[in-house]
């Protein structure tokens, strides 16, 4: 054995060795437990803005909201302490969950850049839901005056402003518009594209059921990367004309929908699809099949 051959036969050991030990939170029943708890919040959290709108759209009350601003609502239900509690688990749980098919690569989407972008896609959602989870705790602990409706358009705004003060700064809000907008075409293809992935045990459901809840997935999922994209060609819009009122949050794209044409059936559409995604996502939560 050269000392070449030698060095990397110990380099790829050193690798293996270092991904068992990374892994094992992708092993652990609590980490697993804190994952499937995640999908289940993740749900509610979507299925609540999509409820809203839905209501607004027929006329019946709702308003326009965002994932804070969800989080507020179910905050002020009955035993709405006990409920944040929980949704701060799952928070953390799905963030964790992000960084790890980011890292470790449970899913196996390798390093080509397809599985690149896949995994740096599962790191900034996972830092996302982070950060969603420290907003709720700064609810819970009655410091997060930001948590309310419209809370995420005007912190993108605030920050883009910020930014654009910055003579580097259109540059990066237009990057991160490129990404958020190919992460939505991405999540949009998957909905409507001929390789729906099942996610859920076999065992778990019947051949009809299963059918019906891909649907369910299929319409969910296309209709959250609709947002996704149009809240990144939103960021590219502000990086454009050097506008920071120009960047909007899920409220304001949800906004944008009802102020156009035919904007009622526009946003009921959009407001279904994201109900959908919020069952779809519970049922991950208790059907997913886990890759080893």
């Amino acid at each position: 054995m050269t000392i070449k051959s030698g060095i990397r036969t110990g380099t790829n050991n050193l690798k293996t060795e270092a991904k068992k030990v990374v892994s094992k939170p992708t092993t652990s029943p609590v980490m697993e437990t804190l994952m499937r708890l995640g999908y289940v919040v993740r749900g509610v959290v979507y299925g609540v803005i999509g409820l809203l709108a839905l209501l607004l759209a027929t006329g019946r009350g709702g308003a326009l909201t965002d994932t804070q601003g969800a989080i507020a609502v179910v905050g002020k239900m009955p035993f709405g302490k006990v409920l944040l509690v929980v949704i701060l688990a799952g928070l953390v749980g799905y963030g964790l969950w992000g960084l790890i098919r980011a890292v470790v690569d449970p899913l196996h989407k390798g390093t080509d850049a397809k599985g690149i972008a896949e995994r740096i896609g599962y790191a900034i959602s996972g830092i996302s839901y982070l950060l969603l989870g420290l907003a709720t705790f700064r609810l819970m602990t009655g410091g997060a005056s930001a948590v309310h409706n419209g809370a995420q358009t005007a912190q993108t705004q605030q920050t883009v402003g910020s930014l654009l003060s910055k003579p580097w700064g259109v540059w990066v809000i237009a990057l991160v518009g490129l990404i958020i907008t190919g992460a939505g075409l991405l999540q949009v293809y998957q909905g409507v594209g001929p390789h729906f992935k099942e996610q859920f045990k076999p065992y778990a459901l019947s051949a009809s059921q299963r059918k019906w809840i891909d649907r369910l997935g299929r319409f969910g999922i296309a209709a959250r990367g609709l947002l996704f994209t149009m809240i990144g060609v939103f960021l590219l819009l502000a990086a454009y004309y050097h506008d920071p009122k120009r960047a909007q949050g899920i409220d304001g794209v949800l906004a944008s929908l009802l102020h156009q044409p035919y904007g009622p059936w526009l946003l009921g559409i959009v407001a279904l699809g994201l109900v959908a995604f919020g069952i779809y996502s519970v049922l991950c939560g208790v059907w997913l099949r886990l890759q080893r």
